[in-house]
């Protein structure tokens, strides 16, 4: 990677300073939003040895995160460590050493060398989250979202330090799952865009690269698969059971659409499908579907709530 270190360009407020400033390795994180994604991200983060800030601006949600990472980090370290538990031991203790629970974000950036946004999935408020921290970040601070579904140049927006802006989408389970895509808008650097590529592979995922298109790769390709698997089910061609076997054994997947929209929870791939159909009216594709409509109402959202399309032991 050649990096033009001695390339001017703009800071918060105006004045050029030199791109040499961006060049030191990501060690400190900040992830905003406790609930299950930023929790994971927190983790997977301190367990590979960064310094972790997790925010939100509910204690009692920090306090579920705080316990969610625990168990999560020992059931990692049972696996792991399964023939030697004192370094299992020494593995929680050190990553849960490394995190930080805090609901003041303006303490929580300003050592930042990467701020991940994972707040709720409504534009509105990640556009004034980074605006906000816009201005309370040092120069050096990164900020990436961890959207699956809103195109990251439109969270951008508002902010002065486009170019040290991106995409990390992750997958849930965080902790599990290895991919991480990582997304370009046409305004990030190729500095930026290394940095954070870099940092993916330090905490252990393996990294794509997309420009930000809606969905990115992942979610481009599997909603519309989603949405056509519910529409079977609604036009009675086949059970959600029965789909789920043939692509298991059909296609080789490791889970059916329906134990898949379960374990991701029924309401994200509604709201992400209710965001594509409002940007394209026209497009039959992306319209949701009313019988997930009608569970995502009563609180039918997969195994975090014991019941979507199948139910679950709580």
């Amino acid at each position: 990677m050649a990096l033009h270190l001695l390339k001017p360009v703009l800071g918060n407020n105006g004045r050029s300073f030199c791109t040499s400033t961006l060049k030191m390795t990501i060690n400190n994180v900040t992830v905003i939003g406790g609930g299950t994604m930023g929790a994971g991200i927190a983790q997977v983060a301190a367990a590979s040895g960064n310094t972790v800030n997790l925010v939100d601006v509910s204690d009692s949600v920090l306090q579920k995160s705080r316990a969610a990472i625990e168990k999560s980090l020992a059931r990692v370290a049972k696996k792991q460590f399964k023939d030697d538990p004192t370094k299992g031991e020494a593995y929680v203790s050190q990553a849960l050493s490394k995190l930080q629970y805090i609901t003041d974000s303006k303490k929580a950036v300003e050592n930042a060398d990467l701020v991940i946004e994972a707040i709720i999935e409504d534009l509105q408020p990640k556009i004034e989250l980074f605006e906000k921290l816009d201005k309370l970040a040092p120069q050096k601070t990164i900020f990436a979202s961890n959207t699956s579904s809103i195109p990251i140049t439109e969270i951008a927006s508002k902010c002065t330090r486009k170019d040290r802006f991106g995409g990390l989408h992750f997958f849930s389970p965080v902790p599990m799952m290895r991919l991480l895509e990582v997304i370009r808008i046409s305004d990030t650097s190729d500095e930026t865009y290394h940095k954070m590529d870099n940092w993916g592979k330090s905490i252990g995922k393996v990294t794509v690269t997309c420009k930000d298109t809606p969905g990115f790769i992942v979610n481009r390709l599997l909603i519309p698969y989603s949405i056509e698997a519910v529409r079977m089910v609604e036009r009675g061609d086949a059970t959600h059971q029965d789909v789920d076997t043939a692509m298991k054994l059909g296609a080789g997947y490791p889970m059916g659409p329906f134990e898949l929209a379960d374990s991701v929870g029924v309401d994200v791939g509604y709201y992400v499908a209710e965001g594509w159909s409002k940007r394209f009216p026209n497009d039959p594709l992306y319209k949701p579907s009313e019988l997930v409509r009608k569970m995502v109402k009563e609180g039918k959202l997969g195994r975090k709530t014991g019941e979507g399309w199948y139910k679950y032991q709580k």
